[in-house]
């Protein structure tokens, strides 16, 4: 009996010696594996961090090999003493910021494998090493190979695909198409009878925002439609294809906007909405401002819109930084093949990626997502979230090039303030742009802004409530909730809703014009 149960412990014993040198195997194999992915998606993170320095840093150096033979050598060193420190500034911050969020990614981990180890040797119930591991191995596979692919796969199901039996063309110029968007919801129709509205997408941005996910219940425009509002939107056709637009002017954007906006009411016999969505919000109050839709609109909603772009302290802040020599846009001009001048949308994003270093560095950013993704894992969350992917591949693949004319009327806004008497800091047909012109017009006015948005801030949105009356509706969360969050009708703040306090949604603002008496 004894001989019986010391038999029994021995192999107990090579039992457990042996689950330990499995556990500890794989947990090895694991932790390669896991290595091998960290280091994959690390580099990666800074490659997409480092192709628009290069693009920027090249596009610098071609403006000063003209200007620097030009400029005397004592300013010269002022201005490169200057701009010394200000590249010094942005590198401590960017370390900074990813200093304190590797620590305390790393805090944290140490104590969860020294629980793992002790676990193992101890018997104890919890994480191991080799769970612990195969936990990182997810983790990493899903960051560094499943999320790129989603973002790419992203593509099908993000923005306007015109093409789909969703929309009709209904006017064209040299530099846009306009289309109507229909609804999407079962069982709404088109209501003719209701007042028309003409959406305006931003030049920077891109026009896919407006349509974020409409087979998600996400798209800004689809709010609109499915309301049975007849429901347009104003499309700037590809840069790179189209020379009108490369050497658009404000005046040709007054212009086409007004051939819409004409085209809009001969359908349906009545005014319209134009609603600008963050800087096509400013560009058609300056189109409104210049008297070119007199007769043709009689009401405006803007949307997360620089109306007064020195307002917006973060990007003002970051630009009082940089000496005034290097603040001139024709450092973001480079030459097309057909030799117009157009302002490089790749050197633009690399102006906000350093605005918001802090939270843009490559290291910050894939902590944080390392972060975010195993959060989502002990959450038991399978997949990539449509809503992140389609974010993502928003921030990456939709970005252009610009009109130089068009930019240059953005970048005045952001260096020149609207003036006392209510004077936008640019002009169309040589005619001043003041905020008299609603007050004169009877024209209705919503400004819709977002609490947290750290590009356009609220002052910076707000602006027109000084000189004439406004109506405005503040929306939780940042920049883009207003087309994303909150474009989904079942959410708190969906856009057809009103809200806490009296305000309302642009949809409702809009529905609500159709009780207004004429």
């Amino acid at each position: 009996m004894v001989n019986c149960s010391r038999n029994d412990e021995r192999i107990d014993a090579k039992a457990k010696t042996r689950s330990l040198s499995e556990r500890l195997i794989s947990a090895s194999c694991d932790s390669l594996t896991a290595s091998i992915l960290f280091f994959t998606g690390l580099a990666r993170s800074h490659h997409d961090f480092l192709v628009p320095y290069l693009t920027a840093s090249n596009a610098f150096w071609a403006r000063e090999r003209i200007v620097l033979p030009e400029t005397p050598p004592s300013v010269n060193v002022e201005d490169y003493g200057a701009l010394a420190r200000f590249n010094l500034q942005i590198a401590q911050a960017g370390a900074k910021s990813s200093l304190v969020q590797m620590s305390d990614y790393y805090r944290q981990e140490i104590d969860r494998f020294i629980d793992a180890w002790f676990n193992t040797f101890d018997g104890q119930d919890g994480e191991t090493p080799d769970t612990y591991f195969a936990e990182k191995v997810e983790v990493l596979r899903r960051l560094v190979v499943d999320y790129p692919e989603a973002i790419r796969a992203a593509g099908e199901l993000f923005g306007f695909h015109f093409d789909d039996g969703g929309y009709v063309r209904v006017a064209e110029t040299d530099r846009m198409e306009l289309y109507q968007v229909l609804p999407n919801k079962p069982g709404t129709a088109v209501r003719n009878e209701l007042k028309p509205i003409m959406v305006v997408h931003p030049y920077v941005l891109g026009s896919g925002i407006l349509a974020f996910l409409p087979g998600e219940n996400k798209s800004y425009v689809h709010a609109f439609a499915n309301e049975g509002i007849p429901t347009y939107v104003r499309i700037v056709k590809n840069i790179d294809a189209c020379d009108a637009v490369q050497t658009m002017t404000g005046e040709d954007d007054a212009r086409d906007t007004a051939h819409f906006c004409r085209a809009i009411k001969e359908r349906h016999n009545k005014p319209v909405t134009i609603n600008g969505f963050c800087q096509g919000g400013f560009i058609v109050v300056a189109d409104l401002l210049s008297g070119e839709l007199d007769g043709l609109v009689d009401a405006v909603i803007t949307c997360v819109a620089p109306l007064d772009g020195t307002r917006s302290r973060g990007l003002v802040g970051y630009l009082e930084h940089i000496a005034p020599r290097f603040r001139n846009l024709a450092y973001a001009v480079k030459t097309t093949a057909g030799g117009n001048e157009v302002v490089d949308g790749k050197v633009m994003s690399w102006v906000y990626k350093l605005k918001s270093i802090e939270r843009e560095a490559p290291v910050f950013t894939y902590y944080r997502d390392i972060n975010l993704f195993e959060a989502m894992l002990r959450r038991g969350v399978r997949g990539i979230g449509k809503t992140a992917a389609a974010i993502n591949y928003w921030l990456i693949y939709d970005r252009t090039d610009l009109p130089v004319d068009i930019t240059r009327m953005s970048f005045d806004s952001y260096t020149v303030p609207i003036s006392s008497r209510g004077d936008l800091p640019v002009k169309l047909f040589g005619r001043r742009l003041n905020f008299d012109y609603f007050r004169e017009k009877d024209i209705r006015f919503q400004i819709c802004y977002a609490s947290r948005d750290d590009l356009v801030d609220p002052p910076a949105a707000l602006a027109p409530k000084e000189f004439i009356d406004v109506e405005t509706t503040e929306f939780p969360k940042g920049h883009a909730a207003i087309a994303t969050s909150w474009s989904d009708p079942s959410t708190e703040f969906a856009l057809h809703k009103r809200y806490p306090g009296g305000t309302r949604g642009p949809v409702r603002f809009q529905l609500d014009l159709n009780d207004e008496p004429a």
